[in-house]
Parts: C-alpha cells; structure tokens; sequence
C-alpha cells in the first residue's frame, strides 16, 4: 500500500531525510520511531503529499504521491500532531465538511458521519463545541477526519500525544480496531504502545532508516543470539555446571534465586538449544519448571540503534 523508494529532503543546506525505503503492506500496522528531529514528522509529510521530496518517490495504492498527488491523497487519512480542528464548530458539523472536502458524496455524508460518531464513540459529543470538549474527546475527533472519508491508509502522527493514561489505552484500543480495515503508519514516542498494536517497526535516525523489522527481529538481531529464561529447580551450582555443558550456551546466570531460580542462558547465534537443554536437565534430576525466550524491550532496542548511530556519527 505504500512504497517510500530513496526519498530524500534537503531545506538548503540542511538534511531533513536521506534515502530513506521502506514499504507497508495492506493491513499492516507499521511503527514509525525516531528520537526528535530524526526526520519523522518530514517523512509522513512528504508520504501524506503535504511536503514534496527532493528526491526519491513515495507510492501510495499503486499512485505516485507527487505525479498523481490527488489520486494518493484520496487514499489517505492524517492525523498530525495537532489535529486541524475547527473549535467554533459542533463535532458534527466540523465532520459533515471534512466529509464535503473530501469529496464523500453527497447522498452519503450524513451515514458516514453517523458511522464515524458511532465507531468513535463520539455520540455524547458530536453536537458540542469542539472548543468545549475535552483532550480524549479532540483527540478522537482529530481520528474521526482522519477516517470519515475511508481511505485505505492511516498516518498517524504522535496520536494519543498530551492525553492522561485512561485516554491513553481508549485511542490506543482505537487505533487497535482500525487496524483491522486500514494500513496503519504510527509514530510514538510510547514504545510499549508500539510494541503492543505494531507488527514491524522501522526506526529512523538523523535522516536515515537504521532498522526495519519486527521488535522481535531486532532483539534478537542485537543481541546476537537468543537468551532463554529458565526456572531449574535443583542445586545452584550443579545447575549451572549442567547448563555450562551445553553446546551453543555461551553464559548462564541466576536471576532470580530461590527454591527454583530464574536462569538467564545466552545461546550463540543461530543455535537452538531448548531440546538438548530440556534432556540434559531431565537427564540430571532437575525439573524445568519454565522455559522460555526473552527478548529486549523495544525501549532497549531503540536506545542501542540510535545510541549507537550518534556515536558512529560523532
């Protein structure tokens, strides 16, 4: 659904993005993460056609967001920031324009805004001020603009920005269900949000795209190789000697102790070291009581990426 291909932006002198790719597929939910000033908000722009590129081509539905820039727009819904919103109009109102602009035809704006109100739970509002209403409530207006004409894309950018954890988890679960008819770009400064509603991630960081897979992938990726967290229980020492033992573990620690400590086992890259490690540990008397892989957080990922870059840069 859409194809970012070496998109680069230069004010001047001064280099926003540089050869930025990456795709999102049809009903993908993909997050997009930068520290600020990496080139986010450019990028979204020039995808959503509000900023043109210096070089390089965003392809949005099959239609190049510059050459057919109508056709592209069409097929996009934007939340900025800031959601465009008109304070001195009602909810309702405010919807039935967008609608209009958007060229939802005429015989249709009045269910499509019903449909809107109702998905969005804006019922209780929609013929209040928009002034008048409250950060969750303009939030779930700014989704409803985004929406209200169908398009086949969402870019959303920073969305549940400035509201209070219970607003939080209500546009979060939102935009949960959006998914599900829409190919979703997200940028968050919340990465347990984008862990949790985003299947892959690309992070960009001083204008140029440094990772691009799932939060699992890169885990992994980063770590080389896979940590597993196992509960043994059994004799501390003994344990570790028979974890240390095993071909492809590189290190094994306690981690939490008790009647059945946490181990934490590094394995090489590539090595898969579940079945081995269960038939040796049975073959020992110590029961595995869990076992399972642990990956970094994607908070731990973000950091060693964009940490690691600026040093590179430096």
């Amino acid at each position: 659904m859409i194809e970012v291909d070496r998109v680069s932006k230069f004010y001047g002198p001064v280099r926003a993005v540089e050869e930025v790719s990456f795709s999102v597929a049809r009903g993908e939910v993909l997050g997009f993460l930068g520290p600020n000033g990496a080139g986010k908000t450019t990028t979204m722009r020039i995808i959503t056609g509000f900023t043109p590129p210096t070089s390089g081509t965003v392809r949005v539905a099959g239609f190049d967001a510059l050459e057919e820039g109508l056709k592209a727009r069409r097929r996009i819904g934007y939340l900025p920031e800031s959601p465009p919103l008109y304070p001195e109009m009602t909810v309702r109102s405010y919807l039935t324009f967008i609608a209009a602009i958007r060229e939802v035809p005429a015989r249709r704006i009045k269910g499509r805004v019903d449909e809107v109100v109702d998905r969005l739970e804006l019922q209780p509002a929609a013929g209040r001020l928009i002034q008048n209403l409250s950060k969750g409530y303009r939030q779930r207006v700014g989704l409803a603009q985004a929406i209200v004409h169908d398009p086949d894309v969402l870019v959303l950018d920073e969305p549940t920005a400035g509201l209070d954890p219970k607003q939080i988890i209500e546009i979060r679960e939102l935009i949960k269900q959006l998914g599900r008819d829409h190919t979703i770009i997200l940028s968050s400064h919340i990465l347990p949000e984008v862990s949790q509603i985003c299947g892959r991630v690309v992070i960009i960081n001083r204008g140029r795209v440094v990772a691009v897979d799932t939060p699992q992938g890169l885990s992994r990726r980063l770590r080389q190789g896979q940590v597993l967290l196992a509960r043994i229980k059994g004799p501390q020492e003994r344990v570790l000697q028979v974890l240390g033992e095993l071909p492809g573990v590189v290190s094994a620690q306690v981690g939490t102790p008790g009647e059945a400590p946490d181990y934490h086992v590094q394995t090489s890259p590539g090595q898969d070291v579940r079945e081995p490690l269960f038939f040796k540990l049975a073959a020992a008397g110590f029961p595995i009581l869990e076992l399972r892989p642990v990956d970094l957080s994607l908070e731990e990922v973000f950091l060693q990426l964009t940490t690691e870059e600026v040093a590179a840069g430096d």
